[in-house]
């Protein structure tokens, strides 16, 4: 059956105790908040957004050149925003998954797999070289089925990935239990070409870097407005202004600087709660021992992993859109999604009742309708943009930074040649039509799940287009 949304009274004493925060933020480690830009400045490249795309751009860039002078503005704290928020999945996948890759870009697939496996083999190359503490493991993930219907199409993806360069591994439904005890699987795949990370610690670890390498960050400075003057463009902050010879943007879900990117992209709110550590007894009863990630495979899904203090991260599930591309501290918290998110918790993982949760947050993904990375400039060629990663940046924003600096140097490489960059995805219509279109969007994919995938009219009508949403 599928996930029931009507949490028993008990199960929300779990709930009672937990800080709306977000857990990863919630660490001694947390650096101490750099000063803001007071005086005007001069850059080579000004990047704007201390998330993950931002701070790679950095170290690239300084990689690449070491001369040049790079200048980070920050609108708040380095991984305050998504970075600091997301559940630490680090997948290779650049497309969002195999099948969004092979409806959208098939004749390119393999070559977008292997960018993407490199990717992941030069992120993870940088960790250890870098030298800080993330708790990143490569420890792969488990695509699991939890419904009967699901499962003639999860047998048939690693004879199907095959050919592009994945390697997919079935495991039945006992073999799979062995790993992760739940009563609610019913089989499932092994993908290893996934890592699990501390997200909060990777941004405050990059952000080390970059400083320690003379870039200079300005914490809780936002940019305020951008504009081209000759071969420069000069961006305003409430106290001074950078003048720069190419910007980077990487804003996420933040409201755009450039206008018409917001007609591209919109905030969709995710919640994760984060449970007490789990005792040795707690432990033995669900096995999970070598920290894998876990994701189900609906169209409302779910994913969860473990903490390097024995932990389990639970989120997913619930994606709320908020009218007029809604975005803010307010919408952080979400009552209903966090009580729908322990009773599903405790229906996969029953053997823990009365496990408490210690934190609750939210935090925006910035969604497009192609669900993965999008590139583009303006100003002439002297800024660009990579935005729309819709909850697969953590990996994919080092790819998208090198992008964005292929773009702005002006190389031709095989990044820029690919389709996928080339190519951005379908505009979102004007409120009130974009509400309308996503949260009836929302209810047909609920419908099919609890309908045995079964997609009704809209949704077939959104596959014709190209606009089919895929997980």
């Amino acid at each position: 059956m599928p996930f029931a949304n009507q949490p028993r009274p008990d199960m929300l004493k779990s709930l009672a105790d937990a800080r709306p925060q977000p857990f990863w933020l919630d660490d001694p480690a947390r650096p101490e908040p750099l000063p803001g830009l007071r005086a005007d400045a001069r850059t080579d490249l000004l990047i704007i957004g201390a998330g993950f795309t931002g701070l790679w751009t950095a170290l690239l860039a300084r990689q690449a050149d070491p001369s040049r002078e790079i200048i980070i503005l920050e609108a708040g704290e380095a991984a305050s925003g998504a970075s600091g928020r997301n559940g630490g999945f680090v997948d290779a996948s650049l497309t969002h998954g195999l099948e969004n890759g092979l409806a959208r870009w098939p004749a390119e697939l393999a070559s977008l797999v292997r960018l993407g496996k490199e990717n992941l083999d030069g992120l993870e190359a940088s960790v250890k070289d870098l030298g800080f503490d993330c708790d990143y493991q490569r420890s792969g993930e488990l695509l699991v089925a939890t419904e009967p219907y699901q499962l003639d199409g999860l047998r048939a993806v690693p004879a199907e990935a095959a050919p592009y360069g994945e390697k997919y591994t079935w495991l039945e439904r006992e073999e799979l239990r062995s790993v992760v005890n739940s009563p609610t699987y019913l089989g499932g795949l092994f993908n290893p070409d996934v890592a699990t990370v501390n997200p909060a610690r990777l941004a405050w670890g990059l952000r080390k870097a970059c400083l320690e390498q003379g870039i200079r960050i300005y914490e809780n400075t936002p940019a305020l407005g951008l504009m081209r003057d000759g071969n420069f463009i000069h961006v305003r902050t409430a106290h001074a202004t950078v003048r720069s010879a190419r910007v980077a943007l990487a804003t996420n879900a933040f409201p755009p600087l450039l206008k018409r990117l917001s007609y591209y992209i919109v905030p969709v709110y995710d919640y994760v709660l984060m449970t007490e550590p789990l005792s040795a007894a707690q432990r033995a009863e669900i096995g999970w021992q070598a920290r894998q990630g876990v994701s189900d495979v609906g169209n409302q899904f779910h994913y969860y992993r473990t903490s390097a203090d024995g932990r389990i991260l639970w989120g997913g599930y619930d994606a709320v859109y908020y009218w007029n591309n809604g975005f803010g501290p307010r919408y952080e918290q979400h009552p209903a999604s966090f009580e729908r998110l322990v009773d599903h918790f405790f229906q996969t993982f029953p053997q823990l009742e009365g496990l408490r949760f210690t934190h609750r947050w939210g935090g925006a993904i910035d969604t497009c309708s192609r669900f993965n990375v999008f590139w583009g400039t303006a100003h002439g060629g002297l800024s660009a943009y990579a935005l729309g990663y819709t909850g697969l940046g953590v990996g994919a924003s080092r790819f998208g930074a090198q992008v964005m600096l292929d773009l702005l140097d002006g190389r031709a490489t095989e990044r820029t040649r690919l389709g996928m960059v080339r190519e951005k995805p379908v505009p979102f219509p004007p409120e009130p039509l974009r509400s309308g279109v996503v949260n009836l969007t929302r209810r047909s994919l609920d419908r099919a799940d609890r309908n045995e995938g079964r997609r009704d009219l809209w949704l077939r009508l959104l596959d014709s287009l190209g606009l089919g949403f895929d997980s």
